[in-house]
């Protein structure tokens, strides 16, 4: 039998839920920030921009870009963490700061999991291993790691930050091949590959995307693809098990999140409408091009994706002793 109090509770939490249903029902009334932990200029920043636009015409609503880059995303997604849980600030959220920085930073601000609300995978792609030329005389991955062994500490790595896939995959390579490379960080993709590009760095592990208009240009040389299967985009490439490394698996991905504690009817929304944009054609069209694949997924398949990609880079960080103050 319900007393007084307990009636009470029900009444209040019948008219909560009925609010709740009724916020989602009319959402969204006012612009949405999306926040861009990474530099402005980026792929990261020109897939959030993109994908930002559509949600915009989608939704009736301006769907606002924010860049709050540093700490390798860390920054970005705290804020997103910490911002109201009412659908109108979401976050591109990367492997870095989902998969990566929980093992290779000593102490973080939020926890990739408990601390949001997954909407939706958005793209995934693959890094591909490119060297300049210029500076580096080899014509494959064996001749590579043959030159970095043979002149110890004159072979940089570039990546667009620390926790990056670019990173973790310079680590895997020096651990899986015993070459001599020296990881070197930069404040975005954009900044390492403009040293890349300069000669002031050897090689690079950088996402497709970034990295496939400088290989067709013949700026760069690229030697094979971080995945376990060749890249449509540039299947010319061997995978890195075909070029004598196994069990290289190291991809890109982004992804879409909330605030946890989102009413679930709201990201269930977001849900839709990222998926809706994602197959409209000319976004499509302009993303594979540039290396970049729509991949939407429904809330529960990123959670569990994300849960698998933890514990395999953890597993990486720990073997390399990569680390960042």
């Amino acid at each position: 039998m319900f007393t007084p109090l307990s009636k009470q509770f029900v009444a209040f939490f019948i008219a909560a839920s009925a609010s709740v249903f009724c916020a989602a029902q009319t959402y969204p009334t006012k612009p949405i920030k999306l926040i861009v932990p990474f530099p402005a200029g980026g792929s990261v920043d020109v897939t959030s921009r993109g994908l930002a636009q559509k949600l915009s015409e989608q939704l009736g609503q301006q769907v606002i870009v924010e860049n709050r880059a540093g700490a390798g995303g860390n920054i970005g997604m705290d804020a997103l963490a910490k911002s109201a849980p009412d659908g109108y600030t979401i976050g591109m959220g990367a492997l870095s700061t989902h998969a990566v920085n929980p093992s290779l930073y000593p102490k973080m601000p939020f926890d990739a999991q408990k601390d949001f609300a997954p909407i939706s995978l958005v793209v995934v792609t693959p890094n591909v291993l490119v060297v300049n030329p210029a500076v580096l005389p080899a014509n494959d991955v064996a001749g590579l790691i043959d030159f970095a062994k043979k002149n110890p500490g004159k072979v940089n790595c570039a990546s667009g930050s620390n926790g990056s896939a670019g990173h973790l995959a310079c680590e895997l390579f020096r651990l899986s091949t015993g070459a001599s490379i020296t990881h070197v960080p930069y404040k975005g993709g954009g900044p390492a590959m403009t040293d890349l590009l300069g000669g002031q760095v050897q090689m690079m592990f950088d996402n497709m995307a970034s990295a496939l208009p400088q290989i067709k240009a013949g700026k760069l040389k690229a030697f094979a693809v971080t995945t376990p299967n060749k890249s449509a985009l540039a299947p010319e490439l061997p995978t890195m098990a075909q070029a004598g490394i196994k069990d290289f698996d190291v991809f890109t991905w982004w992804g879409l999140f909330a605030p946890a504690a989102t009413p679930p009817d709201i990201v269930k929304r977001l849900n839709a409408e990222v998926a809706k944009a994602l197959a409209a054609p000319d976004l499509k069209e302009k993303w594979l091009a540039s290396g970049a694949e729509p991949s939407p997924t429904t809330p529960e398949a990123f959670a569990a994706f994300i849960a698998k990609e933890l514990p395999k880079y953890a597993k990486i960080v720990k073997e390399s002793g990569a680390k960042v103050d």
